[in-house]
């Protein structure tokens, strides 16, 4: 099965998350004696820390190898005890799959989403929603990463029925990268 992809924009992504991005900053301004603009409070962190698992923000980086199309989307993955944020460091766009939850335990891949962002652009997945690994495009690419680091479980995956693969191919999303 085919998926349609969206361009990436705060409104069509607000059930998933944040949009990072300088463009959509509600509040920016000068900083150190004005030789910097500071594009405040982009997306919000969210962790869940407590005595039994101790938990902190933490700071990576990852590197997501370069995606072979067609490309197979067969098992997403979600964070139940933090948000994840990720922001491109290769100036190059990537693909974003999500879905809602369909229950406690499973997405509605039925409802899945894919968003094609810029390469300005990062996300925010809220705490616990269901979304694909990296899909760098053309090249290997790292992404700065900002999440839980703690004890505890954080990371839930879930894998299709083979009846219900979907696919993405190149001429899908090839009209965003004129």
């Amino acid at each position: 099965m085919h998926m349609q992809i969206d361009r990436l924009t705060p409104e069509n992504f607000q059930f998933y998350g944040d949009v990072i991005d300088a463009q959509n900053a509600a509040t920016h301004y000068l900083i150190n004696k004005g030789t910097t603009t500071r594009f405040h409070d982009l997306a919000k962190v969210d962790i869940v820390s407590d005595d039994v698992n101790p938990a902190n923000v933490g700071i990576s980086i990852f590197r997501g190898d370069a995606r072979v199309f067609p490309l197979r989307i067969s098992m997403l993955e979600r964070h139940p005890l933090g948000s994840q944020a990720f922001m491109p460091l290769n100036q190059k766009p990537y693909l974003i799959v999500v879905a809602p939850s369909l229950d406690e335990h499973r997405p509605d891949i039925h409802k899945m989403k894919v968003f094609w962002a810029k390469a300005s652009q990062g996300v925010n997945y809220a705490c616990g929603t269901w979304h694909h690994p990296l899909i760098a495009l053309g090249d290997a690419a790292d992404f700065l990463v900002i999440d839980r680091i703690g004890s505890g479980h954080n990371c839930d995956e879930y894998e299709f029925d083979e009846a219900f693969v979907y696919q993405i191919d190149e001429t899908d999303f090839a009209r965003f990268s004129s």
